[in-house]
């Protein structure tokens, strides 16, 4: 697994790991939104950063959670 990190793109990161458009609700509620048609066209610009700002949560928990997720997924592979 690559580094995330605050400058992550979250299209990158769904490219790569399509399961987590469904794991990324389990950090923040506000998440289920990326599974809308608007989220869509934001999430090619949107950045962890970004998340992190509309969130509330900070940028090293997002990121913390993200690496969780994806271990996870993997290790259940």
């Amino acid at each position: 697994m690559e580094k995330i990190t605050k400058e992550t793109k979250l299209d990158y990161l769904l490219e790569k790991y399509p399961f987590l458009i469904d794991e990324i609700p389990k950090i923040h509620k506000k998440f289920k939104l990326l599974k809308t048609p608007i989220a869509k066209v934001m999430l090619k610009k949107a950045t962890v950063n970004d998340i992190s700002k509309k969130s509330g949560i900070s940028t090293d928990i997002i990121i913390k959670k993200l690496t969780e997720l994806i271990d996870s997924h993997e290790s259940n592979l």
